[in-house]
């Protein structure tokens, strides 16, 4: 299947406008984004899922950085997340390094200790501690604004989503109307089916010369009828596919705070600030270069653990 091709599927009215344009730069860093995210090289696959989690509850962690103060609430759905944070933490790993990749009203990163004795001009985003974490995937825990999760490369070199052992970025996203939440739903249940429609237009080579044809003759209508038949088919060929469906609780709090909902069960969520949210916004809106790194640099001085 062609670039091009791909695109049409995506642009139907399946995908929002903002998961096309913000999606694509968060499928490099993350997932499926195209920034320095997805260049972590960790070739390790140190078996970090023997790490035993602190079961203490809500264990919190203060960051102390340039910017200002943040306090973090680690999650106990996110076990393994947590007992790895905790472990950096108390190693003094994240000790001055870079918010290296900040994006208003996406995200702030951190966590690449290449980071803490970079120059200037360096490009950052690929070091690590050597391996990766298993994903923690829970429906409960979205992108809010403030919300504390791992990066990890893309789903080309990393099928499972496993995250980084060390970076991270904190959420600050934007509001959503109730259109754009609504477009933000369809859009999430779609692209669990891409891969699969993608998948099928290959195979039936018919369908792919119609929807060809159907685009360049610029009949959306048309198009949209037999992607919508296509999905339909491929629902049923493949039940297994688990889709997100938010609860009012969390469509308001899109509404309300903002945050990254595309980003939704594709990268593990671990954590929330809890304390200095203003700090996220006063980073996030730093002047940066084009590899969206901060011209004047954004440290993390310290962090400890704190109940």
């Amino acid at each position: 299947m062609t670039i091009r091709t791909k695109l049409i599927v995506l642009s139907l009215g399946i995908l929002s406008t903002m998961l096309l344009s913000c999606g694509a730069r968060v499928s490099n860093q993350s997932a499926s984004a195209t920034g320095k995210t997805a260049n972590i090289t960790e070739n390790k696959t140190e078996k970090v899922e023997e790490l035993n989690s602190n079961n203490d509850k809500n264990v919190k962690v203060l960051i102390k950085t340039t910017a200002g103060d943040m306090t973090v609430l680690l999650y106990n759905e996110t076990p393994l997340h947590k007992a790895n944070f905790l472990k950096l933490v108390k190693s003094k790993f994240y000790d001055g390094v870079l918010f290296h990749r900040v994006i208003k009203e996406f995200m702030i990163q951190t966590g690449d200790p290449d980071s803490k004795k970079a120059n200037k001009n360096q490009a950052l985003g690929e070091g690590g501690p050597g391996y990766t974490l298993a994903a923690e995937f829970n429906p409960k825990l979205i992108h809010k604004k403030g919300a504390l999760a791992a990066a990890r490369l893309g789903d080309n070199l990393n099928p499972e989503k496993r995250s980084s052992g060390s970076q991270f970025y904190i959420v600050q996203g934007k509001k959503y109307n109730d259109d754009e939440i609504k477009r933000l739903q369809n859009g999430i249940e779609a692209q669990a089916y891409i891969p699969f429609i993608r998948k099928y237009l290959v195979d039936n080579p018919k369908d792919m010369a119609r929807v060809q044809k159907m685009e360049q003759t610029n009949d959306r209508k048309s198009l949209q009828l037999l992607i919508d038949s296509i999905t339909k088919v491929v629902k049923l060929q493949h039940p297994e596919v688990v889709v997100t469906k938010y609860t009012q609780e969390q469509l308001n709090t899109y509404k309300t705070l903002g945050g990254t909902p595309f980003l939704d069960m594709n990268y593990t969520v671990f954590g929330e600030v809890v304390e200095g949210l203003e700090i996220v916004d006063k980073i996030a809106a730093v002047e940066t270069n084009a590899q969206d790194r901060p011209l004047e640099d954004v440290k993390i001085i310290s962090m400890e653990i704190v109940k």
